[in-house]
């Protein structure tokens, strides 16, 4: 149990930490923060919240920086100070009135973050419930090249372009569609071996076709239907944290990967404001940088708007920075509307 000198100097350390960059020494802190209390006591409280693992030296002269206890510390105090009840699941319904509609809205989102925060914005959703599919359109784009659209129930669009063994008319690419949308709303697991063997048997002159059309559509609907989108990583080259071109390189390549996405919405599953410091994180990669993230859920999906930084983010201008952009996109969509 911390008393509330040790809190103050750990609070202290992070904040100046996150200002400077520079380890922080206890003359420091009796001079800017704590000015009732003498270098030699902070030194004293340095060294004992050094031995509980809230701060730790980067080598033996030099002062002290957090650690990811300290930062949790930190952050929480924020957090206390913050109204979370305002990041309700309103906003996922204002995204979704957006002119380009909730994915254009959260790629919008993840852009903006990215350049106001100087670190990475993102934003992702996902379905909860099981996968249905609202409406599939197959478009032909050549001979047997073809476009598949799937939107599923949610708003969720995926397209992939496929090839079929042979050449489909435009007319039979729509009669295919209009057979499968017969069972809109229905889980494809469900519905995938009657809608198989109606399809086959009414449109048998391209059984082949069809049958090809059908097995890409199931690897869509049983893939992870989740939607992610990252805004540019080129301010994190700036900053000291990320000089280490290996560490960024690592980081990046997390962040393009849908898996790493994943893991990250999945640590924010609780709704309302979500901070996952450095050690906290599951992933390798992300174990020096720090999320900062809102999430809701709303009709059977989560969506999550958020920025990646290094542990030393500034988490109270980050925290800020999304609530001003989530009402900054809710005024859009409410003059969309009007």
């Amino acid at each position: 149990m911390l008393t509330e000198r040790q809190l103050e100097v750990v609070l202290s350390v992070v904040y100046e930490y996150i200002r400077s960059g520079e380890s922080v020494g206890s003359r420091t802190v009796s001079k800017r923060y704590l000015t009732g209390h003498s270098s030699a006591t902070i030194r004293n409280e340095m060294s004992d919240l050094e031995e509980m693992g809230f701060l730790k030296q980067t080598h033996t002269s030099s002062g002290r920086i957090p650690t990811t206890l300290g930062y949790r510390l930190y952050v929480d105090s924020v957090l206390q100070r913050v109204d979370s009840s305002r990041h309700n699941k309103e906003w996922i319904k204002s995204l979704g009135e957006h002119q380009r509609g909730l994915e254009g809205a959260l790629e919008s989102a993840s852009d903006i973050l990215s350049r106001v925060s100087n670190y990475v914005g993102v934003a992702a959703v996902t379905p909860l419930d099981k996968v249905r599919f609202q409406r599939v359109d197959f478009v032909r784009l050549g001979e047997k090249n073809v476009l598949l659209l799937v939107v599923l129930q949610g708003g969720l669009v995926h397209q992939k372009v496929i090839s079929l063994p042979w050449d489909m008319t435009q007319e039979y690419l729509d009669d295919l569609s209009r057979r499968i949308n017969v069972f809109a709303g229905c889980e494809w697991t469900e519905i995938k071996n009657s809608l198989k063997a109606y399809i086959m048997q009414e449109l048998r002159d391209y059984k082949s076709a069809c049958a090809a059309a059908l097995r890409e559509l199931e690897g869509i609907m049983l893939s992870p239907s989740m939607k992610v989108f990252t805004g540019s990583m080129s301010h994190m080259l700036n900053l000291p944290d990320f000089q280490d071109l290996g560490r960024i390189q690592a980081l990046y390549e997390f962040l393009e990967q849908e898996e790493g996405m994943a893991e990250l919405v999945k640590s924010c599953s609780i709704e309302g404001i979500n901070v996952v410091i450095g050690e906290e994180n599951e992933s390798p990669a992300m174990k020096k940088s720090a999320l900062v993230a809102v999430s809701t859920i709303c009709n059977g999906q989560m969506a999550m708007i958020g920025v990646v930084g290094p542990e030393r983010m500034d988490y109270e201008k980050v925290i800020t920075t999304i609530d001003r952009v989530l009402r900054t996109m809710d005024l859009e969509s409410e003059e969309e509307v009007e």
